[in-house]
């Protein structure tokens, strides 16, 4: 057993009322509250995202202030300089702000840092070869920002104004931009990542420009961009809730639909189906595009999301898939290095967070490497690397431990560092390891009870095998886009026993398949990268996801097996 089950609190009378009034299954409607839902209209949005039910994007802090500083500068002709990141968050906005801006009469020029040679975000260095490039009096930094305090301030002193467009944890005092649009500083709209940030800005300015009699007929179609939207809200691991849940599923539609020669070519070069959902975006498209700012730098990237031929795509998006393969290679030494070092020497009961680093370690993938090892310890992870004095690093985090407001408590041992409760990036000294992996963990045990470090898998409900019907296993899929905040439905079947023996399957034997049943009913279950591990005997209870599998036009209910547990 990996996982520590969790039931939800089953409410059957809500769950009948809800089921009454919206003609939904009790299944769905006990999912539905579990996600914090108990109203039907609230339910009825979420079932049926519209983009109608986008808010005003003026609700965002400081929005107003932005868009009249864009709007003087289009007016005077200034040259804007887009200063994005190497994430797909970053690239994906950046994208959408070129090709709509552009569109709309901005003089626009853009830059992404170099993440070996630059670092992460709006860094001093970074900026200072932008404006060698392109000498400036704005700047929009995208996705980044909302802690660089001393860049802005430095900007401010040489005539330069800049527009904040972020949303990552903003520092104390924030940074004293022309205008900070981040919604940390209060709003409805936490849950957003840059690019739905860049999606709101480019709408508020289109109602400013619609105001002001300055639009035309030829004013851009933002629907065109909901297929940037959707790749960088998913990469992004933000929430697929409110304004996410709308962007994402809209944008899947357009992202299946896409014209676009570089997600055409990239899709060509994943192999990806030709129905895309949120689980190929997250592991099959978004990676190739991260590895062109793991390995080098992310402009390649932004050169295929703006590609206007297949003949220019092509050739980038192989480009991109040959790096995702550099990367996979690189990311796998690595994990091995860090997880057969901390076999044995990790304590469960005073490493509360693991902290490793190297001199030699590729700062590209070190992220990756932190999430792999937070999943074989499930500890808050920050792995380090670099070539010199100072080592970067980035980190993973576990419910119940807020990692950016932890590295705000080791400031003064830090050079930099930023990011949000789950995800930051970080700069240090390499003789400050030690002190900075004692101080973490002290946080952390101040933080979080030792049951917190076991996995917790919450259980929407318990259920029979004979209600894991095709009907219902479709129904359930109404809650799909499935990801951050919103995850596949879970489900515990209980007091199972084999049909039929397990058999392994994959070139490794990694996988298992089996059929189950209750006495009554027989289901078929896989359990992926199960097949080296214990198996059940007996009478038992498993922890599911229920899929259809489709194969030769017969349709049929397939349990994916994510825990088991003895039954007492």
């Amino acid at each position: 057993m990996k996982f520590r089950w969790t039931a939800a609190t089953p409410q059957p009378a809500l769950c009948a009322r809800l089921s009454e009034g919206l003609n939904i299954s009790p299944l769905l409607a006990q999912c539905l509250v579990n996600r914090g839902f108990s109203e039907p209209e609230e339910i009825s949005r979420f079932l049926q995202p519209r983009l109608k039910h986008l808010a005003d994007p003026y609700l965002l802090p400081n929005m107003e202030a932005a868009v009249v500083r864009l709007l003087a500068a289009r007016e005077r002709g200034e040259l804007l300089v887009i200063f994005g990141d190497y994430d797909v968050d970053g690239v994906t906005a950046t994208a959408l702000l070129i090709e709509t801006l552009g569109a709309l009469g901005w003089k626009l020029a853009h830059y992404l840092p170099h993440r070996l040679e630059e670092g992460y975000g709006f860094s001093q260095e970074a900026v200072k070869h932008c404006l060698e490039q392109f000498p400036a009096n704005l700047l929009l930094a995208v996705d980044c920002g909302s802690t660089s305090c001393e860049t802005v301030a430095a900007l401010g002193q040489m005539g330069i104004g800049v527009i904040v467009l972020d949303h990552h944890q903003v520092s104390t005092p924030p940074p004293a931009a022309v205008a900070l649009v981040n919604p940390q500083l209060g709003s409805a709209f936490q849950e957003l990542c840059s690019v739905g940030l860049a999606f709101k800005l480019v709408h508020a300015l289109l109602k400013k420009m619609r105001e002001r009699g300055l639009a035309d007929a030829a004013e851009p179609d933002l629907r065109i961009q909901l297929d940037l939207v959707a790749l960088g809200t998913i990469a992004d691991l933000v929430p697929l809730r409110g304004e996410n849940r709308i962007f994402v599923t809209t944008g899947l539609e357009r992202l299946n639909a896409t014209r676009r020669p570089g997600l055409l070519a990239l899709k060509a070069v994943a192999k990806s189906p030709a129905l895309l959902g949120s689980y190929e975006v997250a592991f099959q498209l978004a990676p190739r595009l991260n590895a062109a700012g793991r390995m080098e730098d992310a402009e390649q990237a932004l050169r295929l999301l703006l590609a206007r031929t297949a003949e220019e795509a092509e050739p980038i998006a192989r480009g991109l898939d040959e790096r995702n393969r550099q990367r996979q290679d690189i990311e796998r030494g690595i994990c091995q290095e860090v997880i057969a070092s901390l076999r044995g020497r990790v304590d469960g009961a005073k490493d509360f967070v693991i902290v490793e680093g190297r001199a030699h370690w590729h700062v590209g993938v070190v992220g990756i490497v932190a999430a792999r090892v937070l999943q074989e310890f499930y500890r808050p992870t920050v792995i380090l690397g670099g070539d010199g004095a100072m080592w970067r690093g980035s980190g993973r985090s576990i419910a119940g431990f807020d990692l950016a407001a932890a590295l705000r408590s080791c400031d003064e041992l830090l050079a930099r560092h930023g990011g949000h409760a789950m995800a930051a990036g970080l700069t240090l000294a390499a003789e400050k390891v030690d002190l900075f992996r004692a101080r973490m963990n002290d946080l952390a045990r101040q933080a979080l009870k030792p049951a917190q470090l076991q996995p917790s898998l919450i259980i929407d409900a318990e259920v029979d095998l004979a209600e894991l019907t095709v009907a219902r296993v479709e129904e359930l899929s109404r809650l799909e886009p499935v990801g951050q905040d919103n995850p596949a439905v879970r489900l515990a079947l209980c007091g199972l026993s084999h049909k039929q023996a397990p058999q392994r399957m994959g070139k490794e034997s990694q996988h298992a398949k089996f059929r189950v049943t209750d006495g009554n009913h027989t289901l078929e279950a896989v359990w992926w990268n199960g097949g080296q591990a214990p198996w059940p005997d007996g009478k038992f209870d498993l922890a599911v996801t229920a899929t259809i599998n489709d194969y030769k036009g017969r349709r049929a209910v397939q349990l994916k097996v994510l825990d088991w547990r003895p039954r007492e």
